[in-house]
């Protein structure tokens, strides 16, 4: 299995303010069905662009890390077996977020997967 970042920009969903409740609806659907077959892992949308960035000194400053006019404006990871299942979910979202949505494979990472394991939250 394979973990995928699907995530969309913040803007890209464009439709009236009135259908937010029914595009909320089917985002939601998505979510369900993704947690019923086992493969959603986390996810949601962010209200407006307000990101901190804190520092290696630990310094903490409002804005992104970098100056860009494209800012994320919602994620899922999800979990499949193949590239081509995470474009099918990846299309249920665009679905019903009603915007494209953008595919990253998360690397693999044993050493994390099993600190995550010790503590029972995914099997390696």
């Amino acid at each position: 299995m394979t973990r995928y970042l699907i995530s969309f920009n913040d803007g890209d969903m464009k439709f009236p303010e009135e259908d937010f409740p029914e595009v909320g609806r089917a985002a939601h659907e998505v979510m369900r069905a993704g947690v019923e077959a086992g493969i959603w892992e986390s996810g949601g949308g962010f209200m407006g662009y307000s990101p901190f960035v804190v520092a290696l000194d630990g310094t903490v400053s409002e804005g992104g890390l970098a100056q860009t006019p494209i800012h994320m404006g919602g994620f899922a990871v999800i979990n499949v077996s193949s590239d081509e299942e995470a474009y099918a979910w990846a299309h249920k979202i665009a679905v019903s977020c009603r915007c494209p949505q953008e595919v990253r494979r998360i690397m693999d990472d044993a050493v994390g997967d099993q600190i995550f394991a010790e503590f029972g939250k995914i099997q390696p």
